[in-house]
């Protein structure tokens, strides 16, 4: 039994509607729905709820789900919320991190969760301050007690929400291992970073990343426009296969090139589509690669 399976049957075994549950748990109907529907699965957070709600362990809920990931448990975290109630800018800057991750969801808080395996002090070494001006929202993370940068980027990953209803234009600045962009639909974000690694996956809207390192970006899907702006660097941006959107390279000394299924492959993009790749830059190379191998990435 799969955990949408479970799910349902143990709803309609406590007597509960998809509404009822929704607002035990603090999400939306359509997020029960989309569980129940095997189309997604809950966060830590909400398999927590679910688990202490109908006192099923975490593992039983989890056991015979094919192919499902479980979600990661950390030793150490340090949670804060403001409640958000208006659509708004959002200013963030964060630091060094091992992962991180921005998402959307169907809240009325922006939340942003510190968590590590191994540093215990975790609460006490960093701050986060949110500060709400008119329409804009400013995050910073903080370190304290002599952390470094360094070590931050050993042992913490970020984990950032934002309400749905209430996204703007997001600016993020964070020096991570990975950096992950799901669920999100606004004008822009712009995102400035250090990082080998993006992952985009429903995102909507123009995404805009300054990073001068050599980059694999991964788009598991494309809707809007993704612009890499970069010096002195060779970046790659894996496509769904047969994605269509129109490619440009600006600046001094850039081009674009394309691969397919790991070979080197003549243009396969498509002009005037609605979605772009955008390369801006100096003396920077941009491979555009599509096929089977993003399912792995």
């Amino acid at each position: 039994m799969t955990f949408a399976e479970k799910l349902k049957f143990i709803r309609k075994q406590a007597g509960m509607s998809q509404e009822q549950l929704s607002e035990k748990l603090g999400v939306s109907r359509q997020a029960v729905t989309k569980w129940e529907t095997d189309a997604g699965i809950p966060d830590i957070e909400n398999i927590m709820a679910v688990s202490a709600l109908f006192g099923i362990s975490i593992d039983e809920l989890l056991s015979n789900e094919k192919g499902a990931k479980k979600p990661e448990k950390y030793l150490y975290e340090s949670i804060t919320e403001y409640d958000i109630d208006e659509p708004k800018r959002y200013d963030m800057k964060f630091g060094g991190a091992k992962q991180f991750t921005l998402s959307g969801y169907e809240g009325e808080k922006i939340r942003v969760r510190l968590v590590s395996n191994t540093m215990s002090t975790l609460q006490n070494d960093f701050k986060v301050r949110i500060d709400d001006t008119r329409k804009r929202i400013d995050v910073d993370v903080n370190r304290k007690n002599g952390v470094t940068e360094a070590a931050a980027k050993e042992a913490v990953s970020i984990f950032v929400q934002i309400p749905a209803p209430y996204i703007g234009k997001i600016e993020c600045a964070v020096n991570a291992e990975t950096v992950e962009i799901r669920s999100l639909a606004c004008d822009s974000i712009e995102l400035d970073t250090k990082t080998p690694g993006v992952t985009l996956e429903d995102v909507v809207g123009s995404v805009e990343i300054n990073c001068n390192l050599d980059m694999e970006v991964v788009c598991h899907t494309l809707n809007g426009e993704v612009a890499i702006n970069q010096v002195s660097a060779t970046s790659k941006i894996h496509v769904p296969e047969g994605a269509a959107f129109t490619a440009i390279a600006k600046g001094i000394g850039t081009s674009i090139t394309y691969e397919k299924e790991g070979k080197q492959t003549k243009d396969f993009s498509i002009p005037d589509a609605e979605n772009l790749i955008e390369l801006n830059g100096i003396k920077s190379e941009l491979v555009i690669s599509t096929g089977k191998a993003l399912q792995c990435l």
